[in-house]
């Protein structure tokens, strides 16, 4: 079992940078303790030392996703600002939510495809409309279909649909990263202040 969990500091004070750094070393640590394996897949940086902006986190062995969900939510980490003595407040929050990383990539196989010949009307003389020269390919796994009536050979309407199904599937496992990417942009966004679903102190 494997959980991508992604931690932010969200557009808060560079206490909340400081603080997400205390709570990913907390959160480590009781993964530790309930023999639940972590590993930091991509960490930014806060303006300060040892501060970070936003920890993706890898959470994995049995109990992981109840692991993750035991740190899902506002988090908060209460001691004073290392930064701000004059500062009153003592509450600082960080958001952490599970994401999907990597979008599944579409394996292509011929064999995945269904070629059915078919008759096109339109422009091409007597051969193109009484000959089934032109090809319905269905990728059966997505459900993906294209037809390709552009040649007057059957196996060269057959290679160009192969092609076309190809590049129609690659162009849907681009777009579901930059789906994926989006999603994990907005958890920053989405940090609310207050009402913790944890709170940790030094």
């Amino acid at each position: 079992m494997s959980v991508h969990l992604l931690l932010s500091a969200g557009r808060g004070p560079r206490e909340c940078a400081w603080a997400l750094a205390r709570l990913v070393d907390r959160l480590e640590a009781d993964a530790a303790r309930r023999r639940v394996a972590t590993r930091r897949v991509e960490t930014v940086a806060g303006d300060r030392p040892g501060t970070y902006r936003s920890v993706l986190l890898e959470v994995t062995g049995d109990g992981a996703e109840a692991f993750a969900a035991s740190w899902t939510g506002t988090l908060c980490w209460q001691a004073p600002s290392p930064y701000r003595a004059s500062a009153g407040r003592k509450n600082w929050y960080v958001i952490a939510q599970p994401c999907e990383v990597d979008a599944p990539r579409t394996v292509f196989a011929e064999g995945d495809v269904e070629i059915v010949p078919c008759r096109t009307g339109g422009p091409g003389g007597q051969h193109r409309n009484k000959a089934s020269t032109a090809v319905r390919a269905t990728h059966r796994p997505s459900g993906t279909v294209v037809v390709v009536d552009t040649e007057r050979h059957f196996s060269l309407n057959r290679r160009t649909a192969l092609r076309l199904l190809r590049e129609r599937l690659e162009r849907g496992d681009e777009q579901a990263g930059r789906s994926l990417t989006t999603a994990r942009w907005r958890i920053h966004d989405e940090l609310v202040r207050g009402d913790p679903t944890r709170i940790e102190r030094p």
